[in-house]
């Protein structure tokens, strides 16, 4: 019986290495990729920003939500790229993310057909993924917080996004240590499926980026 507990004392062990192991990795690999000046980035061939959902609650955005969509406009009034996609879970007429969202950044002054949403952002994989196949992106400004930024910019490197990140830390959110927990195993989750690489499990037809955003409006 000590033997036995021995052996799964080491195996606990050696899985808790490979997870951070991996997780040391994503950081490792994608930091390089936050922008962190924006003037002096080359801005030519951004085919889009793209904002990663986070959340709704009576019809407005969460905190954290707010904040990536506050920094996407302010990235688009800079010209870092003529066009927002607006990626969430509208998977429910009763829950609607990207609604919110365009309608938030109409409200500020971004005109809404440089607006794209997708309906079927319902993970960051499905939303970087549907970013390439579906919108036909190519090059790519990833906007959320710093934490969730490396997990994001790895997923976009390796289903061949050329990708920069954002970060949209514009105040301390409730619940963050928390987060940066689950994140550590949330980027070993992704990458197991980076390199797997499965589809989206809603895709449909293209819908170019470099259109009018106004073609993905449901209401």
């Amino acid at each position: 019986m000590i033997k036995f507990f021995k052996w799964m004392a080491l195996i606990i062990v050696l899985v808790l290495i490979i997870v951070f192991i991996i997780n040391f990795f994503v950081i490792f690999k994608t930091k390089d990729q936050i922008l962190e000046d924006l003037e002096s980035f080359d801005k030519d061939d951004i085919d889009c920003i793209l904002v990663l959902g986070a959340g709704v609650r009576n019809g407005q955005p969460t905190h954290m939500l707010e904040d990536r969509l506050l920094t996407a406009i302010d990235c688009y009034n800079k010209k870092l790229a003529p066009k927002i996609i607006m990626s969430g879970d509208h998977g429910q007429s009763n829950y609607d993310e990207v609604n919110v969202m365009k309608n938030f950044a109409i409200q500020k002054g971004v005109p809404s057909t440089d607006i794209f949403m997708d309906h079927a952002g319902f993970s960051s994989y499905e939303s970087i993924y549907r970013a390439k196949e579906i919108f036909g992106a190519k090059k790519i400004v990833i906007i959320t917080q710093k934490y969730h930024l490396y997990r994001s910019l790895y997923i976009a490197d390796s289903l061949g996004l050329e990708a920069y990140g954002v970060q949209a830390d514009l105040r301390k959110y409730i619940g963050q240590s928390y987060r940066e927990l689950r994140e550590i195993i949330a980027r070993d989750k992704d990458c197991i499926k980076c390199i797997l690489k499965p589809k989206s499990k809603y895709l449909g037809e293209t819908i170019p980026v470099n259109g009018d955003g106004d073609i993905t409006n449901d209401k």
